[in-house]
């Protein structure tokens, strides 16, 4: 008796196939997001785990300089070869920028070293071999080559003129992340460069690594990759994606709610045959059931297929700025997992289940001879908006009290959660009463129609207004937080890169290039800047100097001083520390605090500086705090004024031919800002697109639910048609009504998403990074969004309206009834 029952019921989908199509959308696209999120975090923080895992094989211990600035000789690492470490290869970095802009890392290595370090049988020595052929080739894998839309064999152009290739595809899958492989005498042919950035180790016995760790000479050190660290620094990047995916998906969610909705609104007549023909209750439930877990996992399979292909689309940028922001390897294949793909279909099955609940509960509840009756195709929707209304009032006022309490990064998504849902249960009800008011108190009589008709509509539009709403303010929500922290990023560097050059000599040469540099005609003042990072029970302190020039207090960043703290800083045992680290560590200006040695006990407050460059706390000492008590230790890098800023390159030119330094330690401002605004595009970029994607879905999934929605309302224009109303007259009205829902729900979006990106800064980038800044309004962003979204939904309305007015009047009422 239940497959004939189900049978029935699903035979409504052959006369309506768009619903179909609108319920299957709304589910798999957001189940596609939510599981592409989820896979890349996974995958990401199982990458964590090996560490640095730049090849096949891994290698957990590396021997670093305490100096970042500086390198390991290379004939040290000759001396451990020599010493029996056979377990160790070099690597070198090399960070070049391709003719299209595009930053790519070579990792320069012994190829030979790597061959011994291989345990695989399976590996094609000969790929790793012709690393040493001439002309050098650089090693890939498909996934990079994919991502960079290289080809095996090409030769790729460099913006400064040179080239680097061939690539070589790794048929081995050797290589891992978004880095290029070759050999060590290729980087030093291209770079003019001597030293090694690391030595990666991989295991070995307990006392052979003791041994390996004393014989390390002085500013050298052995480090383990350390997985915690990775995963600390790196949580909320993952949990700020996390939050992209769940908003895409309950916005997947309110169209599945508006399908389903419409669905069974439109399937009450033949439920109210069916139960008086003597179908049971409980019968109809499971029939639905049945639909509803077809539906499910349908949309489940193919979302997580979806996801997946989503995921490894977005995975390269994401390795690639993880990489640069973190020094962490993410692999670049991404593979199918049962652990995000269960909790995606537990998702999935509570999301269908608490979308499906009321309008189940409506129809089952409904007398028979009322469901089979024409007037209920059409329910009256102002008391079930009332009732919508007020789960809003209790949503907000839940919001309120969580917001008054006690704040962290998780409380922070909630009341964004709750504030967003709330305005959007809110809003249909709102926009019922006004069009309602409307209706009755206007005297003329074709715009109480407009109206009128359009408040009916409310019963099929107002799920659709709320997931356009909502969609609508993700967007502008994330487009303002990105335009301000790109705004404040630009300030913030023209601000701290008050210095023309910047260069890292070593620190016995620091001070002879720097009597050198003030000789010269063309400079103005050298600032000293030491830099040291010293562990703490909470992680690492990075202590920084400051002279006392007008030009270096101009360069820093002040949130909130003390009065004369500029004089105190420098006369007294005092510092300033960065905003991440007042807030983490609820640190006012006034008062005093400890600092790990050498430092010790008792430093004043005297200022906060706002500081977006760094994943550690910082302080800020004078020179002669820092000659005090940490001496010379440390790495030094000197910031040269010019009088005239196009002077630069003959400086530079100078200065490399007399004191030989590599490249890489001298910058200029401009290259230095520009490297960083292209960090920060590439790195918010993803966040920008996943925005971007959720907008997609929206505007899809309001398209198709406005299309069913106006051809189920086919009737009421067909009536209108017959009574007189003309055809131009036909299309304003369809037009102009969903313009106007369009509109109202685009002066609720824009606000509500200003209060989004203002509660993510206050609220989740405070608690996640530390960081505040002011929300910048960008509104030629909120216009193109706004007018792409509106064009959307307007077609949807006047499809439907035209396919009624090309037929006759007659044939269409004949029809329709």
């Amino acid at each position: 008796m239940i497959w004939p029952v189900v049978k029935a019921l699903l035979g409504h989908y052959r006369r309506h196939p768009l619903q179909i199509l609108m319920v299957w959308l709304g589910l798999t696209l957001g189940v596609s997001i939510l599981v592409g999120v989820l896979a890349i975090n996974q995958h990401a923080q199982s990458s964590y785990e090996t560490g640095g895992r730049l090849f096949a094989n891994p290698l957990p211990y590396r021997i670093v300089p305490q100096n970042i600035a500086n390198k390991i000789p290379q004939a040290f690492y000759v001396h451990l070869r020599r010493q029996g470490y056979s377990q160790c290869a070099p690597f070198e970095f090399y960070r070049v920028r391709t003719e299209d802009g595009v930053d790519v890392t070579i990792v320069g290595t012994d190829p030979l070293s790597l061959i011994q370090l291989n345990s695989s049988d399976s590996l094609d020595q000969l790929t790793l071999l012709r690393l040493l052929e001439h002309p050098h080739p650089v090693l890939a894998s498909q996934a990079f080559l994919d991502f960079m839309d290289w080809e095996n064999g090409d030769v790729i152009p460099l913006m400064n003129g040179n080239s680097i290739g061939p690539v070589v595809l790794d048929k081995d899958e050797f290589v891992k992340g978004p880095n290029l492989l070759a050999d060590l005498a290729y980087i030093r042919e291209i770079r003019q460069s001597s030293g090694l950035s690391f030595i990666g180790c991989s295991e070995m016995p307990q006392a052979k690594l003791n041994a390996l760790a004393e014989s390390l000479p002085p500013g050298m050190k052995l480090k383990k990759s350390d997985q915690s660290e990775l995963i600390a620094l790196t949580q909320a990047f993952h949990l700020n994606l996390t939050a992209l995916g769940m908003l895409s998906f309950l916005v997947g969610l309110f169209i599945f709610y508006q399908a389903m909705s419409l669905s069974l609104i439109q399937r009450q007549p033949i439920v109210g045959i069916l139960r008086q023909a003597g179908v049971a209750g409980w019968q109809l439930i499971i029939a639905l059931t049945i639909e509803l877990v077809l539906l499910v996992l349908v949309s489940w399979i193919l979302g997580n297929a979806f996801g997946l292909m989503l995921a490894n689309q977005l995975l390269p940028a994401v390795s690639s700025s993880l990489g640069a922001l973190y020094n962490a390897n993410v692999e670049l294949k991404l593979n199918w997992s049962w652990n995000w793909s269960r909790y995606s279909l537990l998702m999935v099955i509570c999301g269908a289940a608490i979308s499906c609940f009321w309008p189940l509960i409506r129809l089952l509840r409904s007398q028979p001879i009322r469901l089979t009756a024409r007037l209920s195709l059409v329910r009256f929707a102002g008391k079930e908006f009332s009732w919508q209304a007020l789960i809003a009032a209790v949503l907000c006022t839940i919001a309120l009290a969580i917001y008054q309490a006690p704040q962290t990064i998780f409380s922070g998504f909630v009341i964004i959660a709750l504030m967003l849902v709330g305005v959007a249960l809110f809003m249909p009800f709102v926009v019922f009463e006004v069009l309602n008011q409307l209706s009755f108190r206007l005297k003329s009589m074709k715009v109480r129609l407009f109206f009128a008709d359009a408040a009916a509509s409310m019963s099929y539009r107002g799920l659709a207004m709320m997931a356009f709403t909502l969609a609508m303010t993700a967007n502008i929500g994330v487009e303002t937080v990105v335009g301000s922290f790109r705004a404040t990023t630009h300030k913030w560097l023209e601000q701290r890169l008050a210095a023309d050059i910047y260069v890292s000599p070593s620190k016995e040469s620091a001070d002879i290039v720097s009597r050198w540099l003030l000789r010269q005609p063309e400079v103005k003042g050298v600032w000293h800047r030491w830099e040291a990072e010293l562990p703490t029970p909470k992680g690492t302190l990075d202590v920084v100097s400051i002279g006392s020039s007008l030009e270096e207090l101009n360069g820093l960043s002040v949130k909130v001083t003390m009065p004369m703290f500029w004089e105190m800083l420098h006369s007294s045992r005092s510092v300033m520390i960065s905003e991440s680290m007042a807030l983490k560590n609820n640190i006012r200006i006034g008062q005093k605090i400890p600092l790990p040695a050498p430092l010790g006990q008792d430093w004043l407050v005297t200022g906060v500086y706002y500081d977006y460059g760094n994943p550690y706390d910082q302080v800020l000492v004078s020179h002669g705090s820092w000659k005090a008590t940490l001496k010379t230790n440390g790495s030094i890098a000197l910031g040269i004024d010019l009088y005239d800023k196009s002077d630069r390159g003959e400086l530079v030119g100078k200065l490399v031919q007399k004191y030989r330094l590599p490249a890489e330690r001298i910058v200029e401002n401009e290259i230095l800002h520009a490297r960083a605004m292209a960090l920060f595009d590439r790195t918010f970029g993803i966040a920008d697109s996943l925005g971007n994607i959720t907008l997609v879905i929206a505007v899809f999934g309001i398209f198709l639910s406005t299309l069913a929605g106006e051809i189920s309302r086919q009737r009421n224009t067909i009536l209108m048609r017959c009574f007189g109303i003309s055809t131009a007259e036909l299309l304003t009205i369809g037009g102009l009504q969903l313009l106007m829902f369009g509109l109202i729900s685009t002066l609720i979006a824009l606000p509500l998403g200003l209060a989004l990106a203002n509660n993510v800064v206050e609220l989740i980038l405070k608690f996640a990074f530390g960081w505040t800044m002011q929300v910048h309004v960008i509104p030629w962003e909120y216009a193109k969004t706004i007018a792409i979204a509106l064009l959307a939904l307007v077609v949807a309305g006047i499809f439907p309206i035209w396919q009624v007015i090309i037929r006759s009047p007659m044939k269409s009422l004949r029809d329709a009834l």
